[in-house]
C-alpha cells in the first residue's frame, strides 16, 4: 500500500519511512484494544472528521459483524436484530476531538479554549491509546497541549504535519512531515497518507 502512494505520490518518498512507523504505532494500539484520538483546525478539523469516517465503518470492504454478535443481536430482538445483523459494520475506534461543540464551548467559557482538545484527551484517553495531531505548521497550541496531556499519559503521539514540522515533531513519537511549505499543499498531501494508513488497517484487521 506504501509503494502504491509514493508511485502515486513521489514526493512522499521521503516520508516512506515515517508513514511505516505510524502504521506500526497503529496496527499495536488496535490489537491491543486501544483507540485512535485526532485533532486539527480548520481544513485539519475536518480531516480529523474525515479519518473517523473511514475506521469506524466499512472503508473498501464490508467488514460484517461476528458470527457471536449477529446471533446475539437476533436473540435480543428477532426482527431488529436480523436487519442489525445484516447492516452493522465492524469499526476502529476512533475519535475526533474537533466534534464536541458544548463541551468544547463549556470548556472554552470556563476555564480555557485553547485547551480544549487537551481537557477532552485526558477524559478520553489511557495508556495504549494513541493521539493523532494534525498540524500543518507543527505549532498549533491547542494541539500541542493535546500532544502534551497525551505523553504525559502514556499514549503514543503521532504528527502529521509540514514545513519544518515545528513543535510537533519533536514531541511526537512519529512525525510524518510532508515536504510543503504551503498550507493547501500541505493538506493535499495529508489526505493520500491518511487514506492509505486506514486501508492498511482495514486489511489487517478485516478479511472480508
Amino acid at each position: 500500500m506504501i509503494e502504491e502512494l509514493v508511485k502515486r505520490y513521489p514526493v512522499l518518498e521521503s516520508v516512506k519511512g515515517q508513514i511505516e512507523d505510524a502504521y506500526k504505532i497503529l496496527e499495536t494500539c488496535y490489537e491491543d484494544g486501544g483507540k485512535l484520538l485526532i485533532a486539527g483546525n480548520g481544513g485539519s478539523a475536518a480531516d480529523s472528521d474525515h479519518i473517523v469516517g473511514e475506521l469506524m465503518k466499512g472503508f473498501v470492504k464490508r467488514r460484517p459483524v461476528s458470527a457471536e454478535l449477529a446471533e446475539a443481536l437476533k436473540q435480543t430482538d428477532p426482527e431488529r436484530g436480523e436487519e442489525l445483523a445484516k447492516k452493522l459494520q465492524g469499526g476502529l475506534p476512533a475519535i475526533a476531538l474537533t466534534n464536541h461543540a458544548a463541551l468544547s464551548s463549556a470548556f472554552a467559557n470556563d476555564v480555557d479554549g485553547m485547551l480544549s482538545y487537551a481537557q477532552q484527551l485526558n477524559g478520553y484517553g489511557k495508556a495504549g491509546d494513541v493521539f493523532l495531531g494534525i498540524s500543518t505548521s507543527g505549532n498549533s497550541e491547542n494541539v500541542m497541549y493535546a500532544a502534551v496531556t497525551a505523553k504525559a499519559k502514556g499514549l503514543k503521539v503521532i504528527g502529521l504535519t509540514g514545513k519544518t514540522g515545528g513543535k510537533l515533531a519533536k514531541l511526537a513519537d512519529v512525525a510524518i512531515i510532508v515536504p510543503e511549505q504551503e498550507t493547501y499543499k500541505i493538506q493535499e498531501l495529508h489526505l493520500p497518507i491518511y487514506h492509505a494508513l486506514c486501508l492498511m488497517l482495514e486489511d489487517r484487521f478485516y478479511a472480508e
